[in-house]
Order: C-alpha cells, then sequence, then structure tokens
C-alpha cells in the first residue's frame, strides 16, 4: 500500500507521495513520484499499485517520449493519454501471467503538470483500465493508495483558493493522518511543487525526524481542541448528574 496526494490549487500544484515498501514482514523505501522532462518543461507521476507494473509502464512512456523528439507533448492531455496507452500495451503483456500467478494486475496513477499549450497547470487520476479523470474546482485534490484517513481533513478544509503555505501543511497533516492509521504508510515523504507564477517546479524529502516540531504540536492541539469541545445537552443526557 502506499499514499499519493495531488493537490491543484489556483497558485498551482502540490505531489505528495510516502516512500514506505512493505514486502510480508520487510520494509524498505523508494521514491513513489517522477518528474519527467519534456522541453522547458516538466510533469509529474505518481503511482499506487504493482511496482513491477510501474516500472514497465514508465519505461514504455520514456521510451515513446524519447521516440518522440525533445518536446512530445503540446499538452497534458497528450501526455496523461500517453501513458494510458503504455499502461494498456503493459496489461496485454503482463496481466494473464499476473492473474494466473494470483496477482492482481493494479496500477493507479496521478499525472499533474502544465506543458506548452495549457493554459493553466492540471491533473488527472488514471485507472488500471486505463481510464482517467480530471481534477476540478469543486474538489481540488487526487489521492490514490490508502485513501481513507486522509481524505476527511482535506473535504473540510481544502479549497480551490487556499494559499499554497496551507495547502503544503494540509497535505502534511492528511499523510500523517493515514500514516498513523495505516502500518503500510510511512516515511520518507517527497514533496514537490508547481508555482503557476514562475512556472517552476521545486522538491524536496523528508523522514520522521524532519517533521518532529508539526508532528507534536498538531497532536498536542488537536487533543486540546477535542476536549474544548462544548459539551451541550446530548453529553449530559450521558455523564451523572
Amino acid at each position: 500500500m502506499t499514499y499519493c496526494l495531488g493537490i491543484k490549487i489556483k497558485e498551482g500544484l502540490i505531489a505528495l507521495s510516502d516512500g514506505r515498501i512493505t514486502a510480508g514482514t520487510q520494509v524498505t523505501a523508494a521514491r513513489k513520484v517522477t518528474l519527467l522532462p519534456n522541453g522547458s518543461d516538466r510533469f509529474f507521476v505518481m503511482t499506487s499499485g504493482l511496482r513491477s507494473v510501474r516500472d514497465k509502464t514508465l519505461a514504455y512512456l520514456r521510451r515513446d517520449m524519447q521516440a518522440a523528439g525533445p518536446k512530445p507533448f503540446d499538452s497534458m492531455l497528450e501526455a496523461v493519454n500517453s501513458f494510458t496507452r503504455c499502461l494498456r500495451v503493459v496489461a496485454k503483456e503482463d496481466k494473464e501471467a499476473l492473474e494466473a500467478s494470483k496477482l492482481t494486475f493494479n496500477l493507479h496513477a496521478i499525472i499533474g503538470g502544465q506543458l506548452g499549450s495549457d493554459r493553466e497547470p492540471t491533473m488527472y487520476l488514471v485507472y488500471p483500465e486505463g481510464n482517467w479523470i480530471e481534477v476540478d474546482e469543486r474538489t481540488p485534490y487526487l489521492s490514490i493508495g490508502a485513501t481513507a484517513y486522509g481524505k476527511p481533513i482535506l473535504d473540510r478544509a481544502l479549497k480551490f483558493d487556499t494559499s499554497m503555505p496551507a495547502a503544503l501543511k494540509l497535505a502534511y497533516l492528511s499523510f500523517d493522518s493515514s500514516r498513523y492509521s495505516s502500518a503500510d504508510v510511512g516515511y520518507p515523504i517527497d514533496l514537490v511543487t508547481y508555482h503557476q507564477a514562475d512556472r517552476q517546479w521545486r522538491e524536496d524529502q523528508f523522514d520522521y525526524d524532519d517533521l518532529v516540531e508539526q508532528r507534536h504540536w498538531w497532536n498536542r492541539h488537536i487533543t486540546g481542541l477535542a476536549a474544548q469541545l462544548p459539551d451541550g445537552p446530548w453529553v449530559e443526557t450521558l455523564l451523572p448528574k
């Protein structure tokens, strides 16, 4: 399992992916977000699912991009459609053999960026069958993997006009909720941002000790806020007089 989150706000894009890989009793770390060059632009791909399917699909995508020249795509729509074509090729080649070994052909992906003819940055969620949906302003995020635990805080607090600093904090808290409740999600985390104003990508990786202050602050304050929630009659009827 994994946790990958893509956010689209007015200022740009955020991509977060956890780095934990579990196989039986073994735990390792691997990067699950990839930035691919497209001329002077770039776009990201994040995946959840079988690592072998991911690696082969990305290998085919890189091969096709290299064959097309230094700027293979003019828009993110072209990029996501090329990715899905590669995914369907891998499905034809490997799905039957995987299912014979009792493995489900499984790869979900989030693909985002802004290329030459795109008026604004965008993101797509790709399903294992090769179909996709695009992010919209009403629900300005897409997530894959262990999505249940990190979803509530995003639904409550994230809006399209949320500032980049606030959205980054919500992305971290969404991951922290997933990490706290799912043993298959964990550090390190990779964070990538794209700012529409300067069309620049920025990225960094953070481990458990890098976010100690933020983790302790959140635990302390969420516990305190729960205690401060007004009682009201609904609590009083369940307590001794």
